[in-house]
């Protein structure tokens, strides 16, 4: 007989893996037709594989497949076969998929004369792609394989070594193609780790109330029953008028968030509240432990 969690957990993966598909070839959209005909070098795989198109005689589509599958052999040879099993779906997926653009939908060039227009598609697509898996605890494979191996056999600080690789695949662009593409590829490259980081967070915004008041019932019972959350209560006293009061914590997301915040305004106009952004809570309800 199949248990509840185990059917929880078969659910959460089909989600996951569907969650991961859409993502991957959103991005692969991204680097077909905006990165690879404007040759955008802006680091990873996809950089290196342009610049190696653009000397050698194969695609860079091509050559993505051949380093992800390089790179994939080298994470079961030094991490084991379990090394990410999301990570290597998402790294034989790029490569199909791009492959099989190639194959199917072939560009003679960019796709519109407005090289920063393109760059602009070239950044945002992969970078949210790239934030929706590590949220969902995957990534795009490529060099974030080279990292874990790095990470187990060595102390080397991965985030510099990458990004250093990241800056000469850049710098190789100016020499490879020209100053224009060079310049568009470092911005490239500053702009990509911002929209990851912003994408990621503004994912996992919540908000944190603090709430004093010396009413806590009608709150906490809107808490539970109408928002389906929970709290913690503890007693306080004011500084000047040494008035009992009740401290109300609570964690809500941002369409909860106005729901209780609009309540209150309407049913405990005295009450205090402060209300703060996180984008890391961990716990039940929320991200549970890794």
């Amino acid at each position: 007989m199949i248990s509840v969690d185990s059917l929880n957990k078969w659910q959460r993966s089909v989600l996951d893996y569907t969650v991961l598909t859409l993502a991957t070839l959103f991005m692969v959209v991204g680097i077909y037709v905006f990165k690879f005909p404007n040759n955008f070098s802006f680091g990873g795989v996809t950089g290196l594989a342009v610049v190696l198109g653009q000397v050698l005689s194969l695609s860079a589509s091509s050559y993505t497949f051949i380093i992800n599958m390089v790179l994939l052999v080298l994470g079961f040879l030094f991490l084991g076969r379990n090394f990410g099993v999301k990570t290597v779906y998402v790294s034989i997926l790029t490569s199909v998929a791009l492959s099989f653009m190639e194959w199917a939908f072939p560009m003679e060039g960019p796709l519109t004369d407005q090289p920063l227009l393109e760059l602009i598609f070239a950044v945002v697509m992969p970078a949210l792609s790239s934030a929706i898996m590590f949220n969902i605890g995957a990534s795009s494979g490529g060099t974030d394989i080279i990292a874990m191996i790095m990470k187990k056999y060595t102390s080397v600080n991965i985030g510099t070594a990458l990004f250093l690789v990241d800056v000469l695949i850049t710098v190789s662009a100016c020499f490879v193609f020209d100053i224009q593409t060079g310049l568009f590829s470092f911005c490239g490259l500053m702009a990509k780790s911002l929209v990851i980081d912003n994408v990621i967070e503004s994912i996992n915004l919540c908000k944190y109330f603090t709430i004093v008041t010396e009413h806590p019932e009608p709150i906490c019972y809107f808490i539970h029953h109408n928002l389906n959350r929970s709290a913690t209560i503890f007693r306080a006293e004011g500084s000047y008028t040494h008035a009992e009061k009740e401290i109300i914590l609570t964690v809500m997301n941002r369409y909860q968030a106005v729901q209780l915040r609009n309540f209150i305004r309407r049913t405990e106009p005295g009450a205090f509240m402060m209300i703060c952004n996180s984008s890391e809570i961990v716990g039940k309800g929320f991200h549970a432990f890794n």
